[in-house]
């Protein structure tokens, strides 16, 4: 089970930090990520991490703006997010799966509930 919380209101420029927290299971081996969805929109990558080496790529549009870190001892995954523009405002959602390590949605098993951000201009 996934939980994503961290999300909220925050002027163009700030920042916020999303955690995603797991329970019930061991991430060995399972790739975690974040997507975003915004209205009308279809749910878009934005960062992935391996939970065992810690081997992280991003989408082109968060790149050095965003970091993807996760902390074994808390079974939880953050999303640093910095310089947050108003085209960043979307739902985010944390994502799992043991197989895959790439972009598409439709390969992650596991889907937390989602958490709201959005950036004013």
């Amino acid at each position: 089970q996934l939980q994503a919380s961290g999300g909220g209101l925050v002027q163009a420029g700030g920042s916020l930090r999303l955690s995603c927290a797991a329970s019930g299971r061991s991430f060995s081996g399972y790739t975690l990520a974040w997507f975003r969805q915004a209205p009308g929109t279809e749910r878009e990558f934005v960062a992935a991490i391996t939970w065992s080496t810690a081997s992280t790529g991003y989408a082109d549009s968060v790149k050095d703006r965003f970091t993807i870190s996760r902390d074994k001892a808390k079974n939880t995954m953050y999303l640093q997010m910095n310089d947050l523009k108003p085209e960043d405002t979307a739902v985010y959602y944390c994502a799992a799966n043991n197989y895959y390590s790439g972009t598409s949605s439709q390969r992650y098993l596991y889907w937390g509930q989602g958490t709201q951000v959005t950036v004013s201009s």
